[in-house]
């Protein structure tokens, strides 16, 4: 666990240090809740509508956009073989680094979501439920981020890679978030249902991903 503790204070360290990858992701989720008003119209029920698919899916290209970085430069310097022959296991590592890609890209953003939110009309009363969906989903975007990372490491042009391989695991967390963020409108069986679902699927990816990754990175180390 201190192992664990002290990689992710490391690679939080650095990108908040680097800023770039941050900035990136801030911007473009800002751009999109911003220009997708203007896009529309002033048709302020259709973007009430829309609002919380539209927070889904600016969040999700949001955390890919910064998907690249969780890897690339410790491949490059030649850290991740350390990290990789050093007293804990790369699964260690590989889940050190997901959850500091959430804690600095995933997470700051799922706050926002919903105060940013009221650019596009959001309904108040969704704002509890799409925080409580974002907060939680956006774990799971940034852990299935990391494995295609893994995946696609030290690769030219991994960024639309990383996209290719990880946007259809990424269509199941948008069917359940969006539903679980509906709230009230969806009526709260279906929100409640549609939120534990979420939940399974961000344990299943807690579980899966490192492992996952860790096999990645040993193949592209060997």
């Amino acid at each position: 666990m201190n192992v664990l503790f002290s990689l992710i204070g490391r690679d939080v360290l650095l990108a908040l240090r680097a800023g770039g990858g941050i900035g990136t992701a801030f911007g473009f989720f800002l751009t999109v809740v911003v220009l997708l008003p203007i896009g529309i119209g002033p048709d302020q029920a259709l973007l009430q509508r829309i609002a919380p698919g539209a927070l889904w899916i600016a969040l999700l290209m949001s955390v890919l956009l910064s998907a690249d970085r969780i890897y690339s430069a410790d491949f490059e310097d030649g850290s991740l073989e350390v990290m990789a022959l050093g007293p804990a296991p790369l699964e260690v590592v590989a889940l050190a680094k997901a959850l500091a890609h959430w804690i600095t890209a995933g997470l700051p953003l799922a706050v926002a979501a919903p105060l940013l939110g009221f650019l596009l009309n959001l309904d108040a009363a969704l704002v509890p439920a799409l925080a409580a969906a974002m907060i939680t989903g956006s774990l799971a975007l940034s852990m299935l981020a990391a494995m295609g990372a893994a995946i696609t490491v030290g690769l030219r042009k991994g960024g639309l890679l990383i996209s290719l391989l990880i946007l259809p695991l990424y269509i199941p967390l948008m069917i359940f978030g969006v539903s679980a963020s509906a709230g009230t409108v969806s009526g709260p069986d279906t929100s409640t249902s549609s939120f534990l679902i979420l939940t399974a699927i961000v344990l299943v990816a807690v579980v899966v991903s490192p492992v996952a990754s860790a096999a990645a990175l040993r193949a592209h180390m060997r």
